[in-house]
């Protein structure tokens, strides 16, 4: 039997025409969105969700392309563009009533929580980003050989074929290779939830790879307009992530303190998969991100 959150109900809800999300929900009172990163599922929350459902609705869905969501063709650049799986998050919430919301992402989900941020401002209330930097940031950071430990954007920027063609020959090396090479410890992710990510991932390759490739394209494009345009993230925004500022040469509060006026950065040991390794220390995160 598949991996699930315990306590919580399962449900697809329709966010676009051609595309339904598979979205877990618990708890109830103030809604609070949990998006997941890369190579997992809206698994990598069951542990800060069940806490956060003892005062808040708590909505953990599965991106456009990854889990058990639906995985529309890659008809052009705007399918997996971070604005239309923003405006999923949006119609997600809607659709199980909610106006207004907090948002958290990690990871993937962190380039499209911000993303929704700054194109819905009226509907995010809190903002919290884990282990990223805002994709234009990103590419700009990403300089010379030490730029090698993100060879995977690189390998998934490019056009259609050839980085599908290599990932899905060998999908478990290639998604497992991640989960060991940014976890601190094995026991953080159990062999079962191992698993499901990783079946997850291998039979998701073409729309994963068209989400990165989307990221070396149109959300540079999107990011770009918005900076030109001065718009910032208006709402309380907490970043968490390691210290990857030192590794790569660059000041990640100050990259971060462009993009949001109210900003709390914080640098955190746990690792890339902190939702899984220290849930506590993520909870308070959030919780005290909610209280501002």
């Amino acid at each position: 039997m598949a991996p699930v959150i315990e306590g919580f109900g399962y449900e697809r809800v329709r966010v676009a025409p051609d595309v339904s999300l598979n979205v877990a929900v618990g708890g109830s009172g103030p809604p609070l969105v949990l998006l997941h990163g890369f190579p997992q599922t809206h698994l990598m929350w069951r542990h800060v969700a069940a806490d956060l459902a003892a005062d808040h609705t708590v909505i953990c869905p599965d991106l456009r392309g990854y889990g058990d969501s639906d995985k529309p063709l890659e008809s052009g650049p705007r399918v997996y563009s971070k604005r239309t799986m923003g405006a999923d998050v949006v119609e997600l919430a809607r659709a199980l009533g909610h106006e207004r919301f907090a948002l958290a992402g990690h990871d993937r989900g962190a380039l499209v929580a911000v993303r929704t941020g700054l194109d819905h401002p009226g509907s995010v209330t809190h903002l919290a980003s884990l282990d990223v930097l805002p994709t234009l940031d990103m590419w700009e950071a990403l300089r010379g050989v030490r730029g090698a430990v993100g060879f995977h954007l690189y390998l998934m920027a490019q056009p259609p074929g050839l980085p599908e063609q290599m990932i899905a020959a060998s999908a478990e090396t290639f998604f497992g290779y991640f989960l060991d090479a940014w976890s601190t410890g094995s026991e953080a992710i159990p062999a079962q939830v191992r698993r499901a990510y990783l079946e997850a991932s291998a039979g998701a390759v073409p729309s994963i790879v068209a989400d990165y490739r989307a990221s070396a394209g149109i959300d540079i494009e999107h990011d770009a307009a918005d900076r030109a345009a001065g718009r910032r993230l208006g709402m309380p925004v907490t970043v968490l992530q390691q210290d990857w500022g030192a590794a790569l040469g660059y000041d990640a509060a100050a990259l971060w303190g462009a993009w949001a006026s109210d900003l709390r950065h914080a640098t955190v040991t746990s690792g890339h998969f902190m939702a899984e390794q220290d849930p506590a220390g993520v909870v308070r995160e959030l919780r005290d991100l909610l209280e501002r």
